[in-house]
């Protein structure tokens, strides 16, 4: 079947706009560590999925997997130790007084469980995120999306504020921008408490990821902090993109701010692939949370969820990927800076770790189309990037951990060849 017939039967069984990357979709077959591979048998280097948190389908990743599920895989009613010692394992990696957890499926149930937790402890259910963000799909969880305006529109509970910005910064320079930022929040929380939903939580990802993650110093946050405090709220911390050491520093995002959450949730890489997620907070949140909500979840945290999260926490570990991500990162860093000291539609390179963007802007505005020409131009080129940010003007690197200072060497020298072809067609 060619790939024009596989994208219209695609289409025809999952809807015309389920997301496909590229102006040309791209159909791997196969995959091992940084590398995807398609039916032609030719390489692309993955320089965007954060999924395969370390590495397309790792040995150790698919044994665990494999021995477990050939001998038990059923639901938490019944107890088992791997569960058990697996969060062990997550919280030692935590601050103070996460001790606690529930696994559960996918990202989008582990926010949608965190916002339940603040709703129980606080009685009230007023929610503040940021106004370019991504939280995950279910009901709950998506009137605090960006994108798409639910039915009926957003719910009076749910209140935005200005995501922080490395060009256009709140306040007006970047050294204004926290207290920016906390004022916003602060204007939000008293729109809630005169209402009858009260203030409950502020929800966001210690990296700002959706954002474009702006170049934030230890201490943003502080300020916010304490006022969500101060009103009786809960912070949520939305770990899902920078955490498990993806930022090299840091294992977590908000460990690398400086600021201890109420509430931290995992999602994507936490399983290497395998649909596994999960929520840590305090055991009194979680008490008040389990009495408030009957909560169950048939397969969060079943053996299998628990082997897999088990066995990538392993490599992350032994294979000192967070090391890796910090000193390749910083590589990646210097050889993207190259590029940009050449191309004047790069106003700004920033990233931390095996997360890095560069913002496009020509002529005072967001070069999107700009940007849509390079990561289709770099596919083509068989490397794997997208964008990201409000007006989708910043290229997105986020490989697997175990990138190589060769594989940066690659993204680079693409990049730079692709900037040539497009700039040269404009």
């Amino acid at each position: 079947m060619s790939e024009t017939e596989l994208i219209l039967r695609r289409r025809r069984l999952l809807g015309r706009h389920v997301t496909t990357f590229y102006d040309e979709p791209f159909a791997p077959v196969r995959g091992e560590g940084v590398w995807l591979y398609d039916r032609t048998g030719r390489p692309y280097l993955d320089c965007y999925n954060n999924v395969p948190h370390v590495g397309h389908c790792h040995p150790r990743v698919a044994e665990a997997i494999a021995k477990q599920t050939a001998t038990l895989n059923t639901h938490t009613r019944y107890v088992h130790d791997l569960i058990l010692d697996y969060g062990e394992r997550l919280t030692e990696h935590l601050g103070p007084g996460l001790d606690s957890m529930i696994m559960v499926c996918t990202g989008s149930e582990a926010n949608d469980v965190a916002i339940r937790m603040a709703e129980a402890v606080t009685g009230r259910r007023g929610l503040i995120g940021t106004d370019n963000t991504y939280h995950g799909n279910t009901s709950a969880v998506s009137q605090l999306n960006a994108h798409k305006t639910p039915i009926g529109g957003f719910a009076d509970h749910v209140r935005k504020v200005p995501a922080p910005d490395n060009i256009f910064p709140l306040g007006g320079s970047p050294d204004g921008q926290a207290k920016a930022f906390c004022a916003e929040v602060e204007k939000k929380i008293s729109e809630l408490q005169d209402t009858p939903h009260g203030f409950a939580a502020l929800i966001l990802c210690p990296y700002f990821a959706n954002e474009g993650f702006p170049s934030l110093p230890r201490g943003f946050l502080d300020r916010t902090v304490k006022a969500v405090h101060r009103a009786g709220g809960l912070v949520i911390a939305d770990e899902v993109q920078p955490g498990f050491g993806r930022l090299g520093s840091h294992f977590w995002g908000h460990e690398r701010l400086g600021f201890s959450p109420d509430i931290v949730t995992l999602g994507k890489p936490m399983g290497n692939g395998y649909p596994v997620a999960g929520v840590v907070t305090s055991p009194e949140i979680l008490e008040t949370f389990q009495k408030q909500f009957r909560y169950f979840n048939t397969f969060g945290g079943n053996p299998v969820a628990a082997a897999a999260a088990m066995a990538t926490f392993k490599v992350i570990e032994d294979e000192g990927l967070q090391e890796n991500a910090r000193m390749v990162g910083a590589y990646a860093l210097e050889r993207l800076r190259e590029i940009a000291d050449r191309q004047e539609a790069i106003a700004d390179l920033r990233g931390a770790g095996l997360f890095l963007g560069l913002e496009l802007i020509r002529e005072d505005t967001p070069a999107t189309d700009l940007s849509a020409m390079l990561v289709n131009e770099m596919r083509r080129r068989g490397v794997l990037l997208h964008s990201t940010g409000r007006y989708a003007h910043i290229l997105k690197i986020r490989p697997p951990l175990v990138f190589s200072h060769e594989n940066a060497d690659l993204l680079a020298e693409t990049l730079a060849s692709a900037f040539d072809t497009v700039m040269s067609r404009q």
